[in-house]
């Protein structure tokens, strides 16, 4: 990819790729570097995020450690991509937890604060901070990373799929607030092969995708495709949505 991506003519355009090191969020990275953006990606382990910038290219990538939830760590990555970069167009919010498994009458309230914190409020915190930073005087785009779990009962991971269900509505408010120099939209994905959601899947995924139509499990790439035409001029009149990307799982519901 280091040697693809020297090749492509910088577009002149930076992202912020939150939970970026792997997964969906590397899978974003590299389909807006093909694009010729520059890319600064963020996520807790520094050795994989200097990995994955390596893979990436450095010449056009960068990373800058941290949690997602912690307010400093999002002004240091937004005064780094600016000295850097000196702009912030796209901001992908990626970064995700989902600590939990089980019914949520038995949900330890710390815990499901602790996912709200991490999926939804610093989902918020990212935005304010690059719409002040550039997008409000210079427009942009930005791409909360939701989940079809957020789009109805999600059985066992409730938590995660109430913060996901707040992401969407998030999208809407912000979409609403910052149009029109900014467009918001989110992707609601169903199970992507990654190792975040490896539990999904693992041991099993015959019997997992054998309810997509599509007859496969999502890849990093898949989104990272949409992600790139929500970051495009090609959507330039779509703002407050939410894409489902998911191999046609939706279309079973209510089939027996």
């Amino acid at each position: 990819m280091a040697e693809q991506s020297a090749a492509v003519q910088d577009s002149g355009e930076v992202a912020i790729v939150t939970g970026g090191s792997r997964g969906i969020g590397y899978g974003v990275a590299e389909a807006l570097m093909a694009r010729g953006h520059r890319v600064c990606i963020t996520g807790r382990n520094e050795d994989a995020l200097k990995e994955a910038v390596e893979r990436l290219g450095a010449g056009r990538a960068m990373y800058v450690a941290g949690k997602a939830h912690d307010d400093e760590h999002r002004r240091v990555a937004i005064e780094r991509v600016m000295d850097a970069y000196g702009r912030v167009d796209h901001l992908v919010n990626n970064a995700g937890t989902n600590p939990v498994f089980g019914p949520i009458a038995e949900l330890d309230l710390g815990v499901a604060r602790k996912v709200f914190e991490t999926n939804v409020v610093s989902a918020l915190g990212f935005a304010q901070a690059t719409y002040a930073a550039w997008q409000r005087e210079n427009g942009g785009t930005i791409v909360n990373i939701a989940s079809i779990a957020g789009m109805s009962a999600s059985p066992f991971i409730g938590a995660y799929g109430m913060s996901k269900a707040a992401m969407i509505n998030l999208t809407q408010q912000l979409a609403h607030e910052f149009a029109p120099t900014v467009r918001v939209n989110a992707l609601a994905p169903a199970v992507v092969k990654t190792k975040f959601a490896a539990a999904l899947y693992e041991g099993r995924e015959q019997e997992a995708l054998a309810r997509y139509p599509m007859q496969r499990l999502g890849m990093p790439e898949d989104i990272g495709g949409a992600v790139a035409f929500l970051t495009s001029p090609d959507s330039a009149w779509i703002t407050g949505q939410t894409l489902v990307v998911d191999g046609g799982l939706s279309l079973n519901a209510g089939v027996e």
